[in-house]
């Protein structure tokens, strides 16, 4: 199967183009860039075990979410309902349950392992994530912030630790949760973005990889007021003087794209100097402010190794 090719204006599409499921309620109107790019509307619409585990209750989720946000105007972050929506466009375009289609048109032809559905049997050598400390009181945020912030009411429920957690168990692993599932090694995960970086295998048009690593589509403040600089799916490091906080640490080019990771995993590739790198711990960082003065201080040490 050919890799599939963005057509122009293609991420503009409606998700009920793909997904009829999806078009109640006022969601209609949802397009598969608003999605993306995590102003959707629809943040933290209700999905989990067991309805997740097939197709046919996914579909019967959607149909019952609800808009808590007019799509296109805030970016508030979709841990789980924006993924499992992305996850189901791709099952109606390639004809293939989203793992396996990701196995197929991506990991495999990389040489790289199986990033998501891990058959139970597969698992023995997965280790499973912890919680690591005391999320911070609201006068460490307001000293660090300048921003009184409890951070219970700060964090989703989909990346709670309690939820984060729940994808220790083996179903779950099986069932390949997007957006959160994920099972790489960081070695592996360095040499996908490589593959961002230099397209050897021509599994990506032009316009894919610019609309993903390049384009910064969306700018809408965070729940900090730090604009979002975010492509179709990854976030630019920019020249704003917000790339630390972004998870590009301090010595990266502005051209860096990456992602940051619950609990302080990130990854990122920087096309000036050609580094890829990836941090990932099964230790889940509580207490947010230690785990972003670590991740600033990984990811600017790391591009200063080729500076």
């Amino acid at each position: 199967m050919a890799p599939p090719r963005l057509r122009r204006g293609e991420d503009h599409q409606a998700c009920a183009t793909y997904l009829p499921e999806f078009s109640t309620n006022g969601k209609n109107v949802v397009t598969v860039e608003q999605v993306l790019t995590h102003t959707g509307g629809f943040p933290f619409a209700p999905l989990g075990p067991p309805r997740w585990d097939t197709r046919e209750s996914r579909l019967e989720a959607f149909a019952a979410w609800r808009l808590t946000m007019d799509p296109g105007t805030t970016f508030l972050y979709h841990p789980t309902s924006g993924h499992w929506v992305l996850a189901e466009i791709i099952a109606a375009v390639t004809g293939m349950a989203h793992d396996d289609a990701i196995a197929h048109l991506v990991t495999e032809p990389l040489g790289l392992p199986r990033l998501l559905g891990i058959a139970a049997d597969d698992q023995a050598d997965v280790i499973d994530a912890v919680g690591v400390g005391q999320p911070p009181t609201p006068d460490e945020m307001e000293e660090t912030y300048g921003i009184r912030l409890d951070i219970a009411e700060l964090i989703p429920p989909d990346v709670a630790l309690g939820a984060l957690l729940t994808l220790n168990q083996p179903e779950a692993r099986a069932v390949g949760v997007p957006g959160g599932g994920g099972v790489m090694r960081a070695s592996d995960l360095a040499l996908l973005y490589q593959a961002f970086l230099h397209n050897r295998e021509a599994l990506w048009s032009p316009e894919v990889l610019a609309a993903g690593t390049a384009e910064v589509r969306m700018n809408l403040p965070d729940m900090m007021g730090v604009p979002a600089s975010r492509t179709l799916g990854l976030v630019v490091a920019g020249d704003d003087g917000f790339a630390d906080r972004r998870g590009f640490g301090r010595t990266a080019s502005p051209h860096s794209f990456g992602h940051m990771g619950a609990g302080g995993q990130l990854a990122f590739a920087d096309p000036d100097s050609g580094l890829s790198i990836a941090y990932v711990t099964a230790g889940l960082d509580q207490h947010m402010i230690r785990m972003s003065k670590r991740d600033v201080a990984i990811a600017s040490l790391a591009a200063d190794l080729l500076s």
